[in-house]
């Protein structure tokens, strides 16, 4: 039994159909999740503000919001408002996040 030429054809075009849909729907389920993501750079800004140290706390804060998508509030302290923020060391076994 022969396919024809036509079915073969709106075949092909409906997957290429579906596969584009899914493909819309995955980037708006990404666009969803990064507008709902925090300003890493005010965020550490405002932790960092009082720092003897700005430059380093801006690019270890920066890190650790990078990874973890927060940032405690106030300038020292609260790290355990965001637990992975907390928890993340150096190689040394230290806090790394400010």
């Amino acid at each position: 039994m022969a396919i024809s030429k036509p079915f073969a054809a709106l075949v092909l075009l409906s997957m290429l159909l579906l596969l584009h849909a899914h493909e819309m729907a995955n980037e708006l389920d990404g666009k969803s999740a990064t507008s709902s993501k925090i300003k890493c750079g005010s965020a550490c800004k405002a932790r960092c503000r009082l720092s003897s140290r700005p430059n380093l706390c801006h690019r270890a804060c920066g890190t650790c919001c990078a990874r973890c998508g927060c940032v405690p509030p106030g300038t020292s302290g609260n790290q355990k408002v965001c637990p992975c923020y907390y928890n993340i060391t150096t190689h040394g076994g230290k806090r790394k996040c400010p």
